[in-house]
């Protein structure tokens, strides 16, 4: 996630004396730890996008002005990415969160032997075969996400 330093970040819910209704709070301690979670849930007041960073809650601070640009090549990289390898990492990732390692060991075979047969990946592993073989840099692929 990418956040203009402008950004601020909280739990609006408490002034309308609510809960998080959608997991902030559980998902704000899973990144950042309980007691970051607590302070954020308890307090009224926003935080900055630097702290959210430092706190591991947001990936990048970008300059307001360039924040759009940012985040909208980020979102045309993961688009035009190896779509079946970034869900089957998102998969992954899902269950570690619910899990740990151990759940998302269990299921790495399943997950990852569609995205090693698909032409993308197959593709991928040719190309850098053949870079290799020739001692020059590995071209960069456009991948169809088959």
């Amino acid at each position: 996630m990418f956040a203009a330093p402008s950004a601020r970040f909280g739990h609006p819910e408490q002034t309308l004396g609510l809960t998080t209704l959608i997991g902030g709070v559980q998902r704000v301690a899973e990144r950042a730890g309980p007691e970051f979670a607590a302070e954020l849930a308890y307090a009224f007041e926003p935080y900055t996008a630097e702290v959210m960073h430092q706190r591991g809650l947001v990936n990048r601070v970008v300059a307001d002005e360039a924040l759009d640009e940012q985040a909208l090549a980020m979102a045309k990289r993961l688009a035009s990415g190896p779509t079946r390898a970034i869900a089957a990492n998102k998969a992954l990732l899902r269950l570690w969160s619910q899990g740990g390692v151990d759940a998302a060991d269990a299921a790495l075979v399943d997950l990852s032997m569609p995205v090693v047969e698909s032409e993308d990946a197959k593709r991928g592993l040719k190309s850098a075969l053949d870079a290799m073989a020739k001692g020059i840099k590995r071209p960069d692929l456009e991948f169809e996400g088959r």
